[in-house]
Order: C-alpha cells, then structure tokens, then sequence
C-alpha cells in the first residue's frame, strides 16, 4: 500500500509540478531542498473472519506537504488532496480525504492531510 500511494503522487503532474520527486515515506532527507511530501502510515488494522484472516486492511496514513511558505504548503496540499482524494487502482480499493490541518516545524511550513485507505492485501 505505502509504495502505490506513493507511486501515485509522483506520476500526479500536480504534485510533480509542485514537489518534484520528493515524496518520501518516513522523513524529508536531510539537506533536500522544499517543497516536498512525506507520507507515514499512522494506523494500520486488517479484519479477520471467523475461519481466516480477511484479506483487505484498513489504513490512516498522514500525508505532510512541507514548503519555505504558507501558500507553497497549501498549494502542495490541494494538489495531494486532487491525486489522491478517491484513488482507486490496483491494490487500492479507495482513498478517501478524512481531516486536514496546518502548522510549522521550526521555519518550514506544513500542512498535514490525514487519508483513510482501504487496500487489499494479498
């Protein structure tokens, strides 16, 4: 699941136009210039049947759009909200924005977009 959303922000033209390739799970490198993305998955629980584990899982994961200012920040996060906002392929079975919320990590900007993501997983 991590390597298809990600996969599906860089392919989005809005995000590229935005981030480049700097979409990452876990962390920003460090020294990386902005704007960029980093996704962490922030829960993550599968369903089980009576007889056998279910074979989908239900996933929150943060998406972070980091720039030097407010509006590079948000304009980044409307283009990650657009690429992502009921994505469905593969794997993915629906990607739905859930809550959203802006802030700052010492002078870079963020706005944070939280995604509930049903995905199959076998």
């Amino acid at each position: 699941m991590e390597e298809l959303l990600r996969a599906a922000l860089l392919a989005d033209a809005g995000v590229a136009g935005h981030a480049g390739d700097r979409v990452n799970y876990g962390a920003h490198p460090q020294g990386a210039p902005h704007p960029g993305v980093v996704l962490n998955t922030i829960s993550d629980a599968g369903g089980h049947l009576i007889a056998a584990p279910e074979p989908t899982s239900q996933a929150r994961v943060q998406v972070d759009c980091y720039a030097d200012s407010y509006g590079a920040a948000k304009h980044l996060s409307r283009a990650v909200r657009q690429a992502l906002n009921g994505y469905v392929a593969g794997a993915i079975l629906g990607c739905f924005h859930a809550a959203a919320r802006d802030g700052r990590d010492g002078g870079i900007c963020r706005v944070s977009l939280d995604f509930d993501v049903q995905y199959r997983t076998t």
